[in-house]
């Protein structure tokens, strides 16, 4: 059976920072810096490990390219890098939808150097534009701002077209911009849409799913994932759990199960990965060892991949032609083990 190979991100085996917290729960994280921190990953994970993620140009860039791909190594590869402008306070307003021009345009051309150092590794390029959008009512020219930020992604899009790398668009709702412009599976396809009108090749602009981010906005996971492979547009996952309320990053799994399942279930039916898609990682584990909360999600993820594969897809397919919600439970609880066994087991305690 297919199964898509992962990718983790690096920022989780920092010092995972809060407001409340701004030294961190890992302090020695600090001094530790990102090539420590991929030496650290590799080494733990090196069993389950296929790649990294980094972010631009914070975590990777071209000064330190070198020295983190040997600290890959061989057996590890540099999946994705993902634009990360906004930890730096000079974009507290925004970097492509800023209100002065000139930073606008300096936010471009980073974004380009990104795209350019992505497509020497052979790695695909997160926009998750956390830092676009608003705090305040009345605060900014909503119809400028989107205008702004269509016209850097068609832009961006445009390049990495020539470059061969695959844009993956990250929606969210809110933080650090209290309202982010792209904030739900819609405005994330009304954008690529919009970059299309623009008259540009939109084949390598599809839609990275972070799992809480949906969960978040009350997305039903496994669905907008259908959807999504229905049209071409799912490019990749960052797998995490939460509460729902909060950006927590949780160990996969550990909330939320059924909908993961779900989308387990729904990535198989959609033969996901066979174009080369992964599902990485985007964990932050605050008080947590950082190598075994990662290698716990990888775990979690991989056994409910495998408990998705064992339901029973012609008896599911069959419940739901005819919006049998009982039946489609029956084949979800057989694959978790209710089998009939079981069942009469249950019924014998009664006897």
């Amino acid at each position: 059976m297919l199964f898509p190979k992962n990718s983790v991100g690096i920022w989780g085996f920092g010092p995972t920072a809060t407001r409340f917290m701004p030294g961190g729960y890992h302090p020695n994280a600090h001094d530790e810096g990102v090539i420590t921190w991929t030496r650290k990953a590799v080494d733990g994970l090196g069993d389950l490990l296929d790649g990294l993620e980094f972010h631009y140009p914070g975590e990777c860039n071209e000064d330190n390219l070198e020295q983190i791909k040997q600290a890959l190594g061989s057996d590890v590869d540099l999946y994705v890098l993902a634009l990360g402008l906004f930890s730096n306070p000079r974009y507290a307003k925004g970097s492509f939808i800023n209100p002065e021009e000139a930073i606008r345009a300096e936010s471009l051309e980073i974004a380009k150097r990104g795209i350019d150092l992505a497509a020497g590794v052979g790695a695909c390029f997160i926009i998750w534009p956390g830092g676009e959008g608003y705090n305040y009512p009345f605060q900014i020219s909503y119809v400028d701002a989107w205008n702004w930020y269509i016209d850097a992604i068609a832009e961006l899009t445009a390049h990495a077209g020539t470059k061969g790398v695959c844009i993956f668009l990250e929606h969210k709702n809110s933080e650090p911009a209290m309202k982010i412009l792209m904030r739900n599976i819609g405005m994330t396809l009304f954008t690529i849409h919009k970059v299309a009108e623009r008259g540009v090749d939109t084949s390598n602009l599809k839609v990275n799913m972070d799992w809480q981010h949906l969960i978040m906005n009350g997305e039903n996971l496994p669905e907008y994932a259908a959807l999504l492979m229905s049209e071409g547009k799912l490019g990749h996952h960052h797998s995490n759990s939460g509460w729902g309320t909060f950006d927590d990053d949780n160990m996969t799994g550990a909330l939320c199960f059924m909908e993961t399942l779900a989308l387990a279930k729904e990535l198989q039916l959609g033969n996901y990965g066979s174009a080369g898609e992964r599902v990485g990682f985007d964990l932050f584990p605050y008080t947590e060892d950082a190598v075994e909360a990662v290698r716990r999600s990888i775990l979690n993820w991989e056994w409910m991949w495998d408990v998705a594969a064992r339901i029973d897809s012609e008896a599911l397919m069959a419940a739901r032609s005819g919006g049998d919600a009982v039946s489609a439970t029956r084949e979800v609880f057989r694959a978790l083990g209710l089998d009939d066994e079981y069942e009469d087991k249950i019924k014998n305690r009664k006897a």
